[in-house]
């Protein structure tokens, strides 16, 4: 027969086993911020991928410009459409991040050297020049990525992918009205229709074959990795407690 515990020891060791099921249970609760690999089915190819990362690069610059045309727009109208894009942005930046993090994707947490270029640009600049840049430099960034929303919103087969894109269509077409509506955008300096050349491969090719690598890690891999750190985590939360 097992010698009985004093009440005092008992009380020990369910305070010893409760710790460490609330270390397994902290581990399991970061599981969701591994950048696991898709469901079948939900996986990401290179043109779903682009898209996920164009509408979040867009938000983390265009955001802080509708801002400052809010704030410092010399037209009237600009301050007003600044205004309102920067809070349909936040609203678009929302979907997104929900849609990446439905998929288990990882997404640009700050703008590019580029477009950080473009926000010191119409930071530096005053009255009717501040209102034409900030015209100017979103007309044509809007301009840039609304084929791409069409292509992928056409091909993907990523139920998540097709409602972002979705919501995105609206929001940039909005957007694009409004620009337009200051009577600032020079029509002539907006870029011609990127569509590919027959046979030439590039993101609006790779978005109607959807086509392109898959954008996943090994499901097995990040179990073993994520296994192996709660084990590691218990022995040393264990050894701690066995101290005390």
């Amino acid at each position: 027969m097992a010698p009985l515990r004093s009440p005092r020891r008992r009380q020990g060791h369910r305070t010893r086993v409760a710790v460490l099921l609330v270390t397994i249970a902290a581990g399991l609760g970061l599981l969701p911020g591994v950048a696991v690999a898709a469901p079948v089915g939900q996986q990401l190819n290179a043109a779903d991928a682009a898209l996920l990362a164009g509408v979040r690069l867009a938000g983390l610059w265009e955001m802080p410009a509708g801002q400052m045309a809010a704030e410092k727009g010399q037209n009237p109208t600009v301050r007003e459409i600044g205004a309102e894009i920067a809070k349909q942005h936040e609203e678009l930046d929302r979907i997104t991040v929900d849609a990446a993090n439905k998929l288990g994707a990882a997404i640009p947490t700050d703008p590019t050297p580029e477009q950080q270029g473009w926000l010191k640009e119409m930071k530096d600049a005053t009255g009717a020049r501040f209102d034409q840049i900030f015209v100017t430099r979103l007309r044509v960034a809007h301009g840039k990525i609304f084929p791409v929303i069409g292509a992928v919103r056409a091909s993907t087969r990523n139920p998540v992918i097709r409602d972002l894109a979705e919501a995105a269509n609206t929001f940039v077409n909005d957007h694009m009205t409004m620009l337009e509506s200051t009577g600032l955008v020079r029509w002539a300096e907006l870029p011609p229709a990127a569509l590919p050349a027959p046979g030439q491969d590039g993101l609006l090719a790779a978005a109607s074959a959807n086509t392109g690598p898959r954008m996943s890690v090994s499901s097995t891999l990040v179990w073993l990795v994520f296994l192996a750190a709660i084990g590691t985590g218990g022995v040393a939360t264990w050894r701690m407690l066995r101290r005390t």
